[in-house]
């Protein structure tokens, strides 16, 4: 049944997260967690923070959207040779956050982000919008661009090109999977003690969870 962002906040925030309801792994939680936020209907609920870090070791933080997640971890889509890929390229290690402020409730995730095969990325292309087809063909993602009338206009030039058929996937365009090593259930509670539970992948398979100190 949906609710509004509101009522469910009241909702989560007095009951809380306990172990005994946590499933046993992590992925049908998020699962749980994603289908509700949906059901509220808050914007984006997909919109996930990526953290990357630099070759001096700087980190940078932006939103992406979470477009597909099953078993293997949790996959966004981007132009390869922008300053985001270019930093994973460098250092797989990443973190995600999905930031459900509203509803009172976070996830948080450290994994290694590699590239997904190109069939999979295809996959999802010929789902786009044809505009969004056109708009990775034609944005140099990260360069600098002297203005927005030069961007408009390579639009153009790549509308013309592909007037006639499918547009075929950039070479340059394609998806990552975040692979998790670590997810944490972040569920807030009055006078600041929320609950939280982080789950850590085993060497030999399988999670372990703790309760963690809010």
């Amino acid at each position: 049944m949906t609710t509004t962002p509101e009522l469910f906040r009241a909702h989560a925030m007095a009951h809380g997260l306990s172990r005994e309801e946590l499933k046993a792994d992590p992925l049908l939680q998020f699962q749980d967690w994603f289908e509700a936020a949906i059901a509220t209907g808050i914007p984006e609920p997909n919109g996930m923070s990526l953290a990357t870090v630099d070759e001096e070791g700087q980190p940078w933080l932006r939103t992406v959207l979470l477009k597909l997640y099953d078993a293997r971890g949790f996959v966004f889509f981007t132009n390869y040779e922008s300053r985001k890929s270019r930093q994973i390229d460098g250092n797989a290690r990443v973190a995600l956050l999905f930031p459900w402020v509203g509803l009172a409730r976070q996830v948080k995730i450290l994994g290694r982000a590699e590239r997904i095969p190109t069939r999979e990325s295809l996959a999802y292309f010929l789902t786009r919008p044809r505009g969004s087809q056109l708009g990775a063909w034609a944005s140099p993602q990260s360069q600098v661009i002297r203005s927005r009338s030069l961007l408009e206009a390579k639009v153009e030039e790549v509308k013309r090109k592909f007037a006639q058929g499918e547009i075929p996937l950039p070479d340059f365009w394609g998806g990552y999977r975040v692979v998790p090593h670590r997810i944490e259930f972040w569920q807030g509670r009055d006078s600041r003690l929320h609950d939280r539970f982080a789950f850590s992948l085993q060497a030999e398979g399988g999670w372990t969870v703790e309760r963690l100190a809010p």
